[in-house]
Formats: structure tokens, sequence, C-alpha cells
């Protein structure tokens, strides 16, 4: 197959997607969550599109440290993904302006895996449209660590992002996810803006039926992270507050 073409004539560059670690850099050495070719492949690039550029350099220190970066980290070009209604295909394309020069370019989340429980997707169905490889890289995703440790159904089951803050939306959707978890035997995954963890928690184990198991994943990948399963009727008894600010992943399955 003949690589694509820009439209100088010069082959297309490849979009990598790169996964970062889940907990800070400063806390989990890279080579516990990253393999050597995602470190290596990283350290090669000099473009990238992120979420936060002061993250992202963090990021690229830490990999520097074990694999030279092939540009130096104040010469690294870096995009910043536009905000919510901002990011349509127009801006993506614009992002990914570098590849059809010829340039790699990598795209990375905060933390984990990108375009899975983070932004970015956008920008690799733009990929596909102009003819930009799309080369995922392996590390951590927080949904499948999650999902794994949980000892729920890892067969069927369905991530929904974000609930409603409110009362009673809250409430209705959750029960919502309740019925069609029972009906399809369906982990239902979900998260929070880490702030509110512990109000979700809360208002989970009081919308909930007894017997439906909740799992909480928190600060996966981190020294004092941990996973705890349990029934509603369980975290009832032994609620505890979850630790400030710390990013959690939350899964129920009701039987």
């Amino acid at each position: 197959m003949t690589p694509p073409q820009g439209a100088a004539g010069a082959r297309v560059g490849r979009l990598l997607l790169v996964p970062t670690p889940l907990a800070d850099v400063a806390l989990t050495p890279l080579t516990q969550v990253l393999p050597l070719g995602t470190l290596q492949a990283a350290a090669a690039l000099d473009h990238w599109i992120v979420e936060n550029a002061k993250t992202a350099r963090a990021f690229l220190g830490a990999v520097h440290a074990l694999c030279p970066l092939r540009v130096a980290l104040q010469q690294q070009h870096m995009s910043v993904l536009p905000k919510h209604e901002a990011l349509n295909a127009a801006a993506a394309r614009v992002l990914l302006r570098p590849a059809l020069d010829g340039h790699d370019i990598g795209l990375a989340s905060e933390a984990g895996a990108p375009c899975v429980a983070d932004p970015g997707a956008l920008v690799v169905a733009q990929a596909h449209q102009l003819g930009v490889p799309v080369l995922p890289l392996v590390g951590p995703s927080s949904l499948l660590l999650a999902l794994m440790a949980s000892g729920l159904e890892g067969q069927c089951f369905a991530f929904h992002g974000y609930l409603p803050q409110q009362e009673p939306a809250r409430r209705t959707r959750v029960q919502q996810l309740e019925r069609e978890s029972a009906q399809r035997r369906q982990t239902q995954l979900f998260i929070e803006t880490p702030y509110r963890n512990a109000a979700l928690l809360q208002a989970l184990v009081q919308a909930l039926r007894p017997a439906t198991r909740l799992s909480v994943a928190c600060e996966l990948t981190a020294p004092h992270g941990f996973v705890r399963t349990r029934s509603v009727a369980q975290w009832r008894d032994e609620l505890s507050s979850l630790p400030p600010r710390a990013p959690s992943l939350f899964a129920m399955l009701a039987d």
C-alpha cells in the first residue's frame, strides 16, 4: 500500500496516542506503568496535542530521565486541545496540520489512555478523514484497570461519563442505570470531578438497592491507591470518606 501523501507529495506523519500515568509522575515511576516502547516513542516526538502544556512537559521531563528526548523540552511544539464546544472538526484539522507536513504528532491526555474517558476522539476521527495513520500505544486505562479489579461483570459493561450533579436528576439516572444493569447483566461505570467524589458515593449508597454491588477505584497505580467492592448494604454500614481530590472511578452491578 502506498503511504499517505500530503498536499505537496510529502509523506504524511502519524498520530500517536500516548498514554500517561494515572497518578502524578512524582509518585509513580514511569517504568511501572509504561513499557519501554511507549517511552521511546514519546521521546522521539517533537509535536504534541495535549490537554495541559504544564502537565505534558512534566511527563516529558520524566520520560527524558529514562529515554533522552530527541528534541529538547524547550523546543517541543505543543498545541492545547480547545475546551468543549470550541473543539470542532475545523479546529481538529488545524491541530493535525503538522502531520500533513510529515511530522509525527503525539496526542496525550492529562492521565491514562487518550480518548477513553478523555477528550480527543474528534481529533482521531479527523485524522482518519485526512488519511493520517493513527497508532495507539500501550499504557494504563483507568476504566479497564478498575473493571479488572472490581470483580464485577467484565464481558458486558458500559461507561457513562459524568452523572447529573443535582437531585432528583442524579437519583433518577442512577436508578435507571441500576435497572439496565440488572436486565442486561451489565457493569455500569462512571466518574465524577474529584472534589465531588464523596458526595457521589453518598448519593449512590442512598439511591441503589442494598444487594447491588458497588466498586470504587481510587488513585489507581499510586502507592496508596485502592479498589473496594462491597454491596450497597455493606457500604452503608462502613461508609468512609474518600481521599480529597483523588481521581476515582465508580462501577456497579445489580443482580
